[in-house]
């Protein structure tokens, strides 16, 4: 069963609780997701690194309840 956009959100928010989030199911589908995650907690971090820590924060939903999620990470000024 697909995660809806509020458990998305939830976990999200969870991990980094200074972030400024916009999520957007891009096919209506519950299933495709973009995320766009502002957070203190990337500073110094790569994006590999950054995207690393929101899949850890999906706690493994990536790819299974979570089809898909085109990811923007920056570090909140």
């Amino acid at each position: 069963m697909p995660l809806t956009k509020n458990e998305i959100s939830s976990m999200i928010m969870s991990a980094f609780p200074d972030a400024t989030l916009e999520l957007n199911d891009t096919a209506g589908d519950s299933n495709h997701y973009s995320a766009k995650i502002e957070s203190k907690v990337f500073k110094g971090k790569s994006k590999v690194e950054q995207h690393k820590l929101v899949y850890k924060a999906l706690g493994g939903k990536m790819g299974n309840e979570l089809h898909a999620l085109e990811l923007i990470t920056e570090e909140k000024k």
